[in-house]
């Protein structure tokens, strides 16, 4: 019975702000929470993400994967009764070739020093 409940859930962005709170089922899987995010992220933030990919979500201290519904993630289903839980977003920055370009600057500066 406590498996069917739904789960009320807010999204905590890196700046304070949320998203939600919603009713998600347990069923309901992270990576779908993520598009759900994607789609009501606010448009005044700077580093949006631009796919689920560039999103993590955290529970409990514990990162949630993509494939895994809440259930099996093991958000506490029933232990708040009527109380609403608080996950943790974070946005991977983008990845750039900076620390290549780094390294081979840094290798070229060596060789021409020898």
């Amino acid at each position: 019975m406590a498996g069917e409940e739904l789960l009320e859930l807010k999204f905590r962005l890196y700046d304070g702000t949320d998203i939600g709170p919603n009713k998600y089922a347990p069923a309901t899987t992270i990576g779908y929470l993520k598009e759900i995010i994607l789609a009501h992220w606010p448009q005044d933030k700077d580093n949006a993400p631009k796919t689920v990919n560039d999103l993590k979500l955290i529970n409990a201290g514990k990162i949630l994967e993509n494939n895994k519904t809440l259930a099996e993630s093991r958000v506490p289903v029933g232990e708040l009764p009527g109380g609403v839980i608080t996950m943790h977003v974070v946005v991977r920055p983008p990845s750039s070739d900076k620390n290549s370009g780094v390294e081979t600057t840094g290798e070229c500066s060596k060789e021409e020093q020898m």
